[in-house]
């Protein structure tokens, strides 16, 4: 996605009240940035290491700038605390992103969730559980990716 789809995407999100939900809700980057969100506060907050990470993956995924990172997480923290489920979103990236991807998109969700320590929480693992299934990511392929989390994100420190 290049920087004038970015553009049109976030015009879109500032658009008309009454549109602004549903378009929202079709886009994959919004749909991913609200995933990693929503891990993120499984523990009442997202520190600033959980944020880096988002924007990290997100700028890696889409090959957002800072500043388009930084757009879209604020638009997708706002999502994220309005929805009341995560089916929406998650069909989303079932509908956009091939097996690989969706993958991916796990490994990132581990890597946000795994920040704190290279220990995710009870309620972080079963987040993770559910979206893996939701969008058709296999048991062993969810468990790898949590290695291959793992592994980078001790590089990182």
């Amino acid at each position: 996605m290049g920087p004038e789809m970015f553009e049109e995407l976030l015009r879109r999100f500032d658009g008309p009240a009454r549109s602004e939900g549903a378009e929202k809700q079709t886009d994959p980057a919004f749909a991913f940035a609200v995933l990693l969100i929503e891990t993120a506060r499984t523990d009442d907050r997202v520190t600033d290491r959980e944020r880096g990470i988002i924007g990290r993956v997100l700028a890696r995924r889409f090959g957002f700038t800072p500043d388009q990172v930084v757009r879209l997480v604020q638009r997708a923290t706002e999502g994220a605390q309005r929805a009341t489920d995560l089916f929406h979103f998650t069909r989303v990236i079932v509908e956009k992103f091939t097996e690989q991807d969706r993958i991916a998109l796990i490994e990132g969700i581990w890597q946000v969730a795994l920040s704190d320590g290279l220990d995710a929480s009870g309620q972080e693992d079963t987040l993770i559980r559910r979206i893996a299934g939701l969008i058709d990511v296999s048991d062993h392929d969810r468990g790898e990716a949590r290695q291959r989390a793992m592994q980078g994100l001790a590089r990182m420190n």
